[in-house]
């Protein structure tokens, strides 16, 4: 109780196993650490029964609440600790919406993320946490929440100075997309970045006698260098990833030369060759980054090692790697022949990162002697735990003794057995999981569309107001497919109706 440091963090509960039990956010770690064990607070059953089964306590300090609340989230999201009964009720979670590249932009939460062009920041299991975060950083970035039909003036907000104002164009749509663009840098992590650009912005139009600009500046400048003690999203800027267990677990295991402080993985969806996709999602310092996820339609066709050789060709592409940066680690959804591909991208490439792939057979990890750019000398050395060698791949066992895993990530979670490697297991599977249904849900979308789309789509100068008029008048795509060139002719013209006729 003692070591516990009075900043804000995330702590983390551990059975004597050292299974990790429960994951909590503080502002002051101590104080709220220590009321766990007071004997005169008075606590409910599942609170009593936490009590009783912790062991020890381990905890990371941040540099703010806010930071804490998305930490939080991404750790319970890892671990599933059995005591954050949050985890049962999806309806917990709660994302951040903000549709930029909309003529009125907004800035909301929402319990379910669609496809719909705006980007998404999440998720969080604490929805009042995020609700007071927007509510503090809208004082900073004013936004709009909501847009109302046939609103000309400009409303109370405005006057608040927490709205733009683009009814009666007080703000200009640029200005108010950069005041967002500034907003999602704070969320994503960058506010040091972002101080430094208001810093400079205030000087420059000081030093042009733009004083009121200048002073609006100055009091956002202060209002994030004060953000700190009051409730940021990310632990990119802040966290030490050294104290990441799982992190610096993945370092020794492979010998890597640093920690992995970027980490992709990568998986293929499709249904039979059909609608084919691979995934790319990005972790950073151990936490989804959601906003570098990527994804691709490839090749239509029902084979999941070329899929993966062409995914990875391209994302390793001169263009991308000069765009996004290269990985520390390559995390591969798939046995050998995945392997093999991921690593044959890479000698085309010219690259050499560490890659590894998870079997969905008994989810162990591949490693390929020659290739996956890893030192396997110390695992050859404890092979005798958890590894075995076959034809040049090692597979590596992080679970002894559990096998043949039910479902798609079963056995990684693993239960109460607690291994020495279970903090890597948890990561790994965090990103397997998280790959696996960032395909999926793209399979689905482009699916969908494939089953809804009508043959008269393909056809060149047939938009969405022709099609429905043709369906008004002939019923169907059948019907137009039916009917007289004459006929069509006399709906949309003879030149369109030869095109449609020629086309069906």
């Amino acid at each position: 109780m003692k070591e516990l440091p009075k900043e804000p963090g995330v702590y983390f509960h551990k059975s004597k196993s050292g299974e990790i039990i429960y994951v909590g956010k503080a502002a002051v770690l101590r104080n709220r650490v220590r009321q766990y064990f007071q004997a005169s607070r008075r606590r409910d059953p599942k609170t009593e029964a936490l009590v009783e089964e912790i062991a020890d306590t381990d905890w990371m300090v941040v540099d703010s609440e806010l930071e804490a609340l998305f930490l939080e989230a991404e750790m319970i999201r890892r671990y599933m600790p059995r005591y954050n009964i949050l985890l049962r009720d999806d309806k917990a979670m709660s994302y951040i919406r903000i549709d930029l590249g909309s003529d009125y932009p907004t800035v909301s939460t929402t319990r379910r993320p669609l496809d719909d062009g705006a980007r998404y920041f999440g998720p969080y299991f604490s929805t009042y946490g995020v609700r007071q975060a927007l509510k503090i950083l809208r004082r900073i970035f004013p936004f709009a929440t909501r847009r109302v039909g046939g609103q000309k003036r400009v409303t109370l907000h405005y006057h608040l100075g927490l709205d733009p104002g683009l009814e009666e164009g007080r703000t200009s749509l640029e200005d108010y997309r950069a005041n967002l663009r500034k907003l999602i840098a704070v969320i994503e992590g960058k506010r040091t970045a972002i101080v430094k650009e208001i810093e400079r912005d205030m000087k420059r139009a000081a030093k042009a006698a733009a004083f009121e600009k200048a002073a609006k500046l100055r009091n956002q400048l202060f209002a994030l260098q004060n953000l700190n003690k009051q409730i940021i999203f990310s632990d990119k800027e802040f966290l030490d990833i050294s104290k990441d267990q799982a992190l610096t677990g993945l370092t020794e295991l492979f010998k890597l030369p640093t920690y992995p402080k970027r980490i992709e993985g990568f998986d293929i969806s499709h249904m039979q060759g059909t609608d084919v996709v691979a995934s790319m999602v990005v972790f950073t310092n151990g936490v989804s980054d959601k906003s570098e996820y990527r994804k691709f339609k490839v090749s239509e066709r029902s084979d999941d090692a070329g899929n993966i050789y062409e995914t990875l060709l391209r994302r390793l592409s001169e263009a991308n790697m000069k765009k996004w940066g290269l990985p520390d680690l390559l995390l591969i959804d798939g046995g050998k022949p995945q392997l093999g591909a991921a690593i044959r991208a890479q000698e085309a490439r010219g690259t050499k990162i560490p890659v590894v792939s998870i079997a969905k057979n008994n989810d162990e990890l591949i490693i390929k002697r020659d290739g996956s750019n890893i030192d396997i000398g110390n695992l050859v050395t404890d092979r005798t735990k958890f590894v075995r060698e076959e034809q040049g791949y090692f597979s590596v066992n992080l679970h002894p003794g559990q096998y043949k895993s039910s479902g798609h990530s079963t056995n990684l979670r693993g239960v109460r057995n607690s291994h020495t490697n279970d903090d890597i297991v948890k990561l790994i599977q965090r990103i397997r999981d998280e790959s696996h249904r960032f395909a999926v849900s793209y399979h689905s979308t482009l699916k969908t569309k494939r089953q809804t789309s009508s043959s008269l789509d393909t056809i060149p100068g047939v938009g969405s107001v022709t099609r429905k008029k043709l369906i008004r008048v002939f019923g169907s795509a059948s019907g137009v497919r039916a009917a007289s060139e004459a006929e069509l002719a006399a709906a949309v013209g003879p030149k369109l109706a030869a095109v449609i006729k020629q086309n069906l």
